[in-house]
């Protein structure tokens, strides 16, 4: 898959708000299309170029198409543009002091131990890892003992609701 599909997929305004609904949610095509006021055609020829750029999972129930976003394949293709630091620390220095060398990281004590609260001023919940796996430790107890590649990640909220609503029976 060429980046080309992946920019030509992205140089829709109707795309982008596709995308940015199934972030969120699972959602089956009619639902979207009524959620966007377009038409169910209209919606899956959009949803065809989002698909052959690899930006959304289908998921057919029935007649029923389920999108979400293939989140894997969106970072995997933008992975070229992430912003990479090297740092020079001491060994046995814990993370949380390295991290403070690079702009753009605010890092928030709370009780005893500090987090990271934003990067370039987006806040959210971050989380570490350290050679692809994720330590059990908090970023200010985490020890560097050698040469190490620590990514940044951002939690995105997955939000789900479910609402039971109950009829009062006559008497």
């Amino acid at each position: 898959m060429a980046n080309d599909e992946i920019f030509r997929a992205l140089s829709s305004s109707t795309r982008i708000k596709i995308l940015k609904i199934i972030s969120k949610r699972e959602i089956h095509l009619s639902a979207l299309a009524r959620e966007i006021g377009i038409s169910k055609p209209v919606a899956s020829k959009h949803i065809k170029k989002l698909e052959q750029a690899g930006l959304i999972k289908k998921r057919v129930v029935g007649n029923l198409h389920f999108l979400k976003l293939n989140v894997e394949n969106l970072e995997k293709r933008f992975e070229p543009f992430i912003q990479e630091s090297d740092l020079t620390v001491e060994k046995n220095e814990s993370l949380f002091h390295a991290l403070k060398q690079i702009p753009g990281i605010n890092i928030k004590k709370e009780g005893k131990h500090q987090y990271i609260e934003s990067i370039d001023g987006e806040k959210g919940y971050y989380i570490y890892e350290v050679n692809n796996k994720t330590p059990d430790k908090p970023i200010d107890e985490y020890k560097i003992k050698k040469n190490e590649d620590i990514e940044l990640k951002k939690i995105i909220t997955v939000s789900k609701n479910k609402i039971k609503i109950r009829v009062k029976s006559e008497e």
